[in-house]
């Protein structure tokens, strides 16, 4: 018998292109579901946090589904979520958004700022720079191309694991202007600034081997 497709909840929050994200999940092979309900995003074999517009903005509206209350229990428990675009970038300690810093969901140090580079915002398709093991990236050339939106980014990372029984996040560059964190992986929470559900082929794959975890 064949196994049953991976349920995927995209969290409904009021920020974020939900029915792009359902339609590259399905596609990739999860059963899908958008919803902010409480019991079933936390349910959920994965759940995906999509994000657009303001850091601000996107923390407030997650806050008041109870999604900041959901993502915290979800990882206390080893249980999968991968935010995308400012979906990731919520899950660091802070913004700072023409000059107003707002608190993230803290579960990465770092902050969240203004791009370096002559032409903002970052739009259109960069390739990127994966460690050799990546499982997000697996089966994808290093020549590959993904899609971007933003105009503000985590260019300074400083999570490390000094616990020798704890592996080290694996974390995934680009270059616009200067480098800046593309992806991260770490245990359960994956998060991608990149948007995979707009990225063709492969961001086909890499939403395939994110199902393929679950």
């Amino acid at each position: 018998m064949s196994a049953s497709p991976r349920k995927v909840v995209v969290f409904d929050y009021g920020f974020g292109n939900v029915r792009s994200a359902e339609r590259a999940l399905a596609r990739a092979g999860a059963e899908v579901e958008i919803t902010r309900d409480f019991d079933r995003a936390m349910n959920a074999d994965g759940l995906l946090v999509p994000g657009v517009g303001a850091f601000a903005a996107c923390m407030r509206g997650l806050k008041e589904a109870r999604g900041d209350w959901i993502v915290d229990r979800r990882l206390a428990g080893g249980r999968p979520v991968m935010g995308i675009c400012v979906g990731m970038q919520i899950l660091f300690a802070r913004g700072i958004e023409h000059g107003v810093e707002a608190e993230g969901l803290d579960e990465w140090p770092g902050t969240v700022a203004p791009l370096e580079a002559d032409v903002v915002p970052h739009m259109g398709w960069n390739t990127v720079e994966a460690p050799a093991d990546s499982q997000l990236f697996a089966g994808l050339d290093s020549d590959a191309r993904f899609y971007f939106v933003h105009s503000y980014a985590v260019q300074d990372w400083r999570l490390e694991s000094h616990n020798p029984a704890m592996l080290a996040p694996k974390v995934t560059w680009a270059t616009h202007g200067k480098p800046f964190v593309a992806a991260v992986e770490n245990g359960a929470l994956w998060a991608t600034q990149f948007h995979p559900e707009k990225s063709g082929d492969a961001g086909a794959q890499l939403l395939t081997n994110w199902i393929g975890t679950l």
